[in-house]
């Protein structure tokens, strides 16, 4: 498999499933803003929606949209990452996938476009901020989104979570997630993603 990526992105969650999986992946570097990847070829030809992640198969063939890529990447290797189908389990684990892709993920979409009115970008963080506090009370109760175990959910969770560090806005409101980020960034894989991304200092511990 190879993993089409931009460094932070939502790409990462993929990285960091692809890490933890255990499974045998490449990972190719995308331009977000010229939309080129190496060689300068125009991604565009592989994604026609032009942004990240892309997952191409050892047979060709290519899925996008993070929380699919995220299920496919789990499935190869059954129970590792979420629990198999048809159980109320991975329900759970999909329910998660899915507010995290459309109340905390859109959510914090207006913050990147720097055309976004600063008085919007706070309604927008304000409204997101609703949000962690959901995700902070189930945190409060057990070490990850489902229970004991790191699920691609926690992948998308910490990924979307850390764009603090880009978007400049302040998790001290959330000590359960600052508990939260600290302790998945401690998992090896998690460092893997990470580093390959240039996003964690190659003699850097948990954060």
């Amino acid at each position: 498999m190879k993993l089409y990526y931009a460094p932070g992105a939502c790409s990462l969650a993929a990285h960091i499933a692809l890490a933890e999986s255990g499974l045998p992946y490449t990972t190719e570097r995308v331009d977000l803003r010229s939309h080129t990847i190496s060689g300068g070829r125009d991604y565009y030809g592989l994604n026609p929606k032009g942004y990240v992640p892309l997952l191409e198969l050892d047979n060709g063939e290519r899925l996008t949209e993070v929380a699919v890529i995220l299920q496919y990447i789990a499935d190869r290797n059954p129970g590792t990452l979420a629990p198999s189908f048809g159980s109320i389990e991975r329900y759970r684990v999909m329910e998660w996938l899915n507010f995290i892709a459309t109340e905390i993920h859109k959510g914090l979409g207006p913050l990147w476009k720097p055309t976004t009115p600063d008085a919007y970008k706070a309604i927008a963080l304000d409204n997101v901020g609703v949000r962690f506090d959901h995700v902070a009370q189930a945190l409060g109760k057990q070490p990850y989104l489902t229970g004991d175990r790191f699920t691609i959910a926690d992948a998308y969770l910490f990924t979307i979570v850390n764009w603090h560090n880009f978007l400049k806005f302040d998790l001290a409101r959330w000590p359960t997630l600052v508990q939260y980020q600290a302790r998945v960034v401690a998992r090896p894989g998690v460092q893997t993603a990470l580093r390959a991304e240039h996003l964690l200092k190659p003699d850097a511990k948990a954060a």
